[in-house]
């Protein structure tokens, strides 16, 4: 299998700097309860410049090479937000947010900042699980009359729920580095070794029964 460049670059930062952590041997537990051996955590790579950088660049690459250049930035809250603010500098494009859902005071609004029915948007997420939260935004703006070209993010876990997901809102996902990517760097840098490999594609096939195994 051929690996991209730039993603296997991504992959390891994320791996130098513990923004994804991988423990095949004494799994991580999920909010949702589920036990994983991988953890993602993309809002370090805020606190590392060079890394910050390298990523705000990629998704500059990617948004026009893909999209062309929208009328507007979207994040989605939270770890969407600071990554999506990056890239609407770095074009000289305006900057939204999404929530996940609206407040309940206020204007009670969902969607932060000052967007336009009509007006193109691209969408930045900083990680991709399910994709059920990513698509709640997208969902929002097309709402509010944007025309969503499309979601950006760093990392995705290349789930086949998510392809459903994306594939049945009709929203294109294009993501700097994945699952795979990062295992098979994971592997070459000696994070893991060959032996975590089967049980780490055996997460991604079915978490449910992954994480069964544990309790």
């Amino acid at each position: 299998m051929k690996y991209d460049d730039s993603a296997l670059t991504l992959a390891l930062h994320l791996l130098q700097i513990k923004a994804v952590k991988l423990s095949p041997k004494a799994p991580f537990t999920w909010a949702s309860g589920l036990k994983s051996p991988i953890y993602c955590d993309n809002r370090v790579t805020l606190s590392y410049p060079a890394v910050r950088t390298y990523i705000r660049q990629l998704f500059v690459e990617k948004i026009v090479q893909y999209y062309g250049k929208p009328d507007v930035i979207a994040g989605v809250a939270t770890g969407g937000i600071a990554q999506g603010a990056l890239v609407a500098q770095e074009l000289g494009l305006p900057f939204v947010y999404v929530r996940s859902e609206k407040k309940s005071h206020g204007m009670q609004n969902q969607i932060e900042g000052v967007i336009n029915a009509g007006q193109s948007v691209v969408v930045v997420e900083d990680l991709v699980s399910t994709g059920k939260s990513s698509l709640l935004a997208v969902n929002a703006l097309r709402e509010a009359g944007a025309e969503v070209k499309g979601m950006v993010a760093i990392f995705t876990y290349q789930m086949e729920l998510a392809k459903q997901n994306f594939e049945a809102k009709n929203c294109q996902l294009v993501t700097l580095s994945n699952y795979e990517t990062l295992i098979h760097k994971a592997v070459e840098e000696a994070y893991i070794t060959e032996e975590d490999v089967e049980s780490l594609k055996e997460w991604r096939k079915d978490q449910q029964a992954w994480s069964d195994r544990w309790n």
